[in-house]
């Protein structure tokens, strides 16, 4: 490992790229919206979060690229996954309670339950 010769602290945005000089580098989506500390030598661009390495890539010298770690895309698709899914109720209550409950409850229909 070569001596680094830069270094920032940015805080990782929901496109989860860091960018240095002219260059994208991708980083592990499930550190979008905290700190980073990216440092770049001749040869790396590293990128941690909390002390944990979240990217590692050769570095770019050619000007405007992207580099993208496939891994990195592969995570992004399942988190978004995850957010799309409908989330269940915390007491573990069941959301698809037959309407007609409250009609009874209410006394506006009489039947089984009343």
């Amino acid at each position: 490992m070569g001596l680094h010769r830069w270094r920032t602290h940015v805080r990782l945005g929901r496109d989860y790229y860091v960018r240095l000089d002219s260059n994208d580098y991708s980083v592990d989506p499930s550190a979008i919206g905290r700190m980073v500390d990216v440092s770049a030598d001749f040869d790396r661009v590293k990128v941690r979060a909390g002390g944990r390495i979240v990217a590692d890539h050769a570095r770019r010298w050619a000007r405007r690229g992207t580099v993208t770690d496939p891994a990195h895309v592969e995570i992004a698709v399942r988190l978004r996954r995850q957010f799309r899914q409908p989330r269940l109720a915390a007491s573990g209550d069941d959301l698809g309670r037959d309407l007609a409950d409250y009609d009874r409850a209410f006394g506006l229909i009489h039947g089984q339950g009343s």
